[in-house]
């Protein structure tokens, strides 16, 4: 969806040319109206936008978006080329200059989700031009979206969303660009609309809503009808420009100061509180521990999509539906929070640096469930964070993530979920007495602006520097007299160039082995052996742990290349197997459980997009490896029973009845009898129907509200497609 690459110096090497050659080839396109052009789209784009004044008409019962946008643009080189990034169904049909003087533009062949627009005159860096754009289209699926397969803007009558990336207004260096920004809103009378910057009580107006396009040839023209106009100013230079509409239901949260807005759609209505409630806990939790946000007001509110879990922009949290959790979701939520430090506060320097916003959002989503509940739920954020990495981590490196498209199932794997556990990496290198201090250091130095990776390094490097040296940095929150002289910077003594080119600029993740010896020695044992691991350059300090028949031994050593040997002593008889590599999960590794995982994985991310053979196939590859695993039998039942072929699907729920589970999917065998009750209730076999319910009823779970989805289909039966 987005992603511009960085230009060498070659073009520092002929400024005075290149000026001239861009200047000859603009020369010769239209002065007015829109045409063939001759100047080609210029490699490297010369205008920034700044400012931007959008009025949009959303028009449900079309599934229409009809919008103007005055956007300010500023040049950063000298040209007439301005360039700007708009969904491709939204179909330009003026552009003009501040005098509304009608200025040449197309669509770029090469390109179509690129507008050109060439100006009657040469621009110079730092002087800035004001261009309106009149444009409209149907947005209502994932036809023609700036990431092919993901619905990231949709207008419909249940209700509609324009997230950022969609373009539904015209962009620029997306996702670094910061700007100030005024958003119209104009929606049906009963909807309400959520989004990013403040807002105030709605304008009611009547106007017709429908583009003459949309009207039949010789139909009268719609009846004015009531409709709601919402104004959001944005006046700090940030990402702006998300929102979501539709029959909400408002409920107002205040508590400790902090005011928040849940919208909920009508069957949600009585979770607002908890999403609120748990909202303000996040809020203070951040604050407290990273610092305090520019404003910490916030709007949550439902969407309908499948596309996406969530997403957030300046001031809003918007989540979907199927993951509007009626017993909550902190999990989704306060990653959510998070990117309103690391994503709107802080934000990536280009597309190639997002590591250190949507990773660490990430992170910031285990760090939560660690203090809000307990060690053990940090560390199943942080396992299933590693099977997401595993799940395309061979894509990309991090630092290479500008050639992924964002909110991909590849984007999500290498940038969030490992980029994630680099940063639990990190944490685990520098100590949770410096991690903390280091995030917010982080925070208090770039909010406001934008980092790169390598801002975040040379930060990591001076806190694993003060661990080594026994101290604490005095950091931007340190409040010195004026006559105080800063501490100078300990000696570098544990250079961090390694393990950030084996996480950031490399991919492929070890995966161990560890044979060994017991020996019996006049003091006690001997536990000698040998770490194996896959990758050749691999080098990094391997914490390794010794189970004895008293106190566990623990060691580091330092593993490089293929094979490292090792030698412990212990006091205590070492226990049968009891030889355990990074026995506190800090590291991302592989294992035969956590990679059929993450081959499960793969299949659900394609059926969620409707690829079911695709995902049957990834299942297939999970049961060759371990042809018992209930999971990946279940998975398969439910792509069959999508495609409507019922036998196969009973066969593989049957199997997932008596398949290999754990204390985390003991809910697969209430899901199975589910399934089969249905599928029983399609084919006319009733009495066997109920006969499954029932059995789910049994399972003592309630895991997706399978309980009163039981009861539901014992007392009515259950219908095809419903």
């Amino acid at each position: 969806m987005r992603r511009k690459i960085r230009i060498s110096e070659i073009w520092k090497l002929a400024p005075v040319a290149f000026v001239v050659l861009t200047t000859f080839l603009a020369s010769a396109a239209p002065a007015q109206g829109q045409g063939p052009m001759a100047a080609p789209q210029t490699a490297k784009a010369a205008f920034r936008a700044t400012h931007y004044e959008v009025s949009a008409v959303l028009t449900p019962e079309n599934q229409l978006l009809v919008a103007h946008a005055k956007v300010d643009f500023t040049a950063i080189d000298t040209s007439r080329i301005v360039q700007a990034e708009l969904h491709q169904n939204l179909k330009v049909t003026a552009v003009t200059d501040a005098a509304g003087k009608p200025v040449a533009f197309e669509r770029d062949s090469r390109n179509p989700l690129v507008v050109i627009v060439t100006l009657a005159d040469v621009v110079a860096p730092g002087q800035s031009v004001t261009l309106n754009f009149d444009y409209s289209g149907p947005l209502s699926n994932e036809e023609n979206s700036p990431i092919p397969g993901l619905r990231l803007a949709s207008i419909r009558p249940d209700g509609a969303y324009l997230l950022l990336p969609s373009r539904w207004f015209p962009l620029t260096f997306y996702p670094s660009n910061r700007y100030t920004a005024i958003f119209k809103i104009q929606v049906p009378d009963n909807f309400l609309v959520a989004g990013s910057g403040k807002t105030g009580p709605p304008d009611l107006v009547y106007e017709k809503t429908v583009a003459p396009a949309v009207i039949r040839p010789g139909a009268p023209p719609p009846a004015p009808v009531p409709q709601k106009i919402f104004t959001f100013r944005d006046d700090r230079a940030e990402a702006s420009g998300t929102f979501a509409a539709g029959p909400y239901h408002m409920t107002p949260i205040d508590a400790g100061g902090l005011k928040l807005s849940v919208l909920t759609f009508a069957s949600s209505t009585q979770t607002a509180q908890l999403y609120g409630q748990d909202a303000i806990k996040i809020i203070t939790e951040f604050s407290d521990s990273i610092g305090p946000l520019p404003d910490p007001s916030l709007t949550i509110a439902q969407f309908p999509d499948l596309s996406v879990a969530g997403f957030a922009g300046p001031g809003v949290a918007l989540i979907s539906q199927h993951q509007w959790d009626p017993r909550g979701n902190t999990r989704v939520l306060s990653r959510l929070i998070a990117s309103q430090w690391f994503g709107t506060a802080v934000m990536p320097a280009s597309s190639a640096d997002t590591w250190v916003t949507d990773g660490l959002a990430t992170y910031c989503e285990a760090l939560y469930a660690g203090q809000a509940n307990n060690k053990e739920a940090e560390n199943r954020a942080i396992e299933d964070f590693a099977v997401g990495a595993l799940m395309y981590e061979n894509s990309s490196p991090i630092t290479q993530s500008g050639q992924l498209k964002p909110y991909t199932s590849e984007y999500l794997s290498v940038v969030e979920d490992k980029g994630a556990l680099v940063f639990h990496m990190i944490r685990s290198i520098v100590g949770d007495d410096l991690f903390k201090p280091l995030l917010r250091d982080f925070y208090t130095r770039f909010s406001g602006r934008n980092a790169r990776v390598e801002d975040f390094e040379n930060l990591a490097q001076e806190y694993a520097d003060y661990k080594t040296a026994g101290r604490k940095p005095a950091t931007a929150t340190t409040t010195l007299s004026t006559n105080a002289v800063p501490a100078p910077p300990p000696p570098r003594t544990q250079s961090l160039t390694s393990f950030f080119a084996q996480w950031l600029t490399s991919t492929g993740v070890p995966e161990f082995e560890v044979p060994y010896t017991v020996y019996r020695t006049p003091k006690g044992f001997q536990v000698v052996g040998r770490v194996k691991q896959n990758i050749d350059t691999f080098s990094m300090p391997v914490e390794i742990e010794v189970e004895t028949e008293g106190n566990p031994e623990f060691r580091t050593i330092q593993v490089v290349g293929a094979e490292t040997p090792f030698t412990i002593d212990t006091f205590g008889r070492p226990k049968p197997g009891g030889v355990r590599i990074d026995p506190h999960d800090y590291m991302l590794k592989a294992s035969p459980n956590l990679r059929i995982r993450a081959i499960i994985a793969r299949g659900e991310a394609q059926s969620e997009v409707g690829r079911f053979l695709e995902a049957i196939n990834e299942y297939q590859r999970a049961l060759d490896i371990q042809k018992n695993n209930g999971l990946a039998l279940f998975r398969m039942g439910e792509s069959f029973f999508f495609q409507k072929n019922y036998t196969a699907a009973a066969n593989s729920f049957r199997s997932a009845l008596g398949g290999e589970t754990d204390a985390s999917t003991k809910w697969i065998l209430c899901w199975s009898h589910m399934y089969m009750g249905k599928i029983y209730d399609i084919t006319g076999q009733r009495e066997r129907a109920v006969n499954e319910y029932r059995q789910a009823r049994q399972c003592k779970d309630n895991t997706g509200g399978v309980q009163a989805e039981a009861d539901k289909y014992i007392a009515q039966p259950y219908k095809e497609g419903q």
